[in-house]
């Protein structure tokens, strides 16, 4: 578990630092011209990645079902989406929003089970603790 709270914390660093560069690139550049070059420079840095790492097979990547294959493109919108929102908003007040939208909708998913996730039970503690997000939100932006 310890692993698994380092990964996300690390993801969330790089997630925050990565929509800032974005947004700077954006600026100067245009919101797709940055979304292109982002994924070209990922794509290359995970295609030396899985050289050296080897970690999988092609026989498994073709066994994966073909509709998870749209995180590719969800990538390029998330890229995009957030750097508007980011412009449009700052980032802290942005990452708020798309935090509770991704945990909101990640609740949902997990509730029912979608998409192969463990389901979960729809508590009223995670009913909640949603709402105090949202109104910490609302007090954010107000204050």
């Amino acid at each position: 578990m310890t692993q698994g709270v380092l990964y996300s914390l690390f993801a969330g660093i790089l997630i925050a630092l990565q929509s800032i560069f974005n947004t700077n690139i954006s600026a100067k550049t245009g919101s797709w011209t940055m979304t292109t070059v982002v994924h070209g420079v990922g794509f290359l840095a995970g295609l030396l990645i899985v050289m050296f790492v080897r970690d999988g097979s092609v026989e498994e990547l073709l066994s994966v079902n073909k509709m998870y294959y749209l995180s590719g493109f969800f990538g390029v919108l998330i890229v995009y989406f957030a750097a508007q929102g980011m412009m449009s908003l700052g980032p802290v007040y942005s990452f708020m929003i798309l935090m509770v939208a991704q945990l909101l909708i990640a609740l949902i998913i997990n509730t029912n089970g979608w998409f192969n996730v463990e389901m979960i039970e729809l508590t009223s503690g995670k009913v909640f603790g949603m709402i105090i997000m949202i109104i910490g939100i609302v007090i954010f932006q107000r204050g």
